[in-house]
């Protein structure tokens, strides 16, 4: 027996949320072999790579809901992966960003991440969502921050250690 389920395409302005394919894998192991990856506990060699894309997949299929590729709109080029996370472990679910380097600086994971909590928020019905971020992950804090988000509270993980819990506005206050 077959089960099918379907992962819901997101588009913004600028940006196609949808579904990861085999085509996005060589710019997902370069990020996840680079530097960029500490944030999110890496370097990853390729083979944990191509099964975080599988995850990723797998997760819909067992929460309902789950992080997309983040691509361009007009070209389809991958620009890394956003939307919410929630491992067995996790306390809560998370809105996640993990972007890659040519996206850097263009203001995509802020304009995904917004599209993740509308969907959140807006498709789920939900009342809360967080980000849990590292210490040192600078970059994922001035995100947090500039999405409205609060610190309250951490998370310490047996792997990861410390994460801080960053509390999304609800979303009457997210508009």
């Amino acid at each position: 027996m077959t089960v099918e389920f379907r992962i819901p395409t997101v588009e913004t302005e600028r940006l196609r949320l949808r579904l990861p394919r085999m085509d996005d894998l060589a710019a997902h192991v370069e990020f996840r072999a680079s530097d960029r990856s500490q944030g999110v506990g890496g370097p990853f060699d390729d083979a944990s790579s191509f099964h975080h894309l599988e995850s990723i997949i797998g997760q819909w299929q067992m929460r309902g809901y789950g992080r997309w590729m983040v691509a361009d709109r007009e070209t389809d080029e991958p620009f890394g992966v956003v939307g919410i996370y929630h491992p067995l472990e996790w306390p809560e679910p998370e809105i996640g960003w993990s972007i890659y380097a040519t996206a850097e600086g263009r203001g995509i994971a802020r304009e995904a991440a917004l599209a993740t909590r509308e969907y959140a928020y807006g498709t789920l019905g939900w009342s809360r969502i967080v980000s849990l971020i590292m210490d040192d992950n600078h970059r994922s804090i001035r995100l947090a921050e500039r999405l409205g988000c609060t610190q309250d509270g951490v998370f310490d993980h047996p792997i990861y250690g410390r994460l801080n819990i960053w509390v999304h506005p609800a979303a009457e206050m997210a508009q």
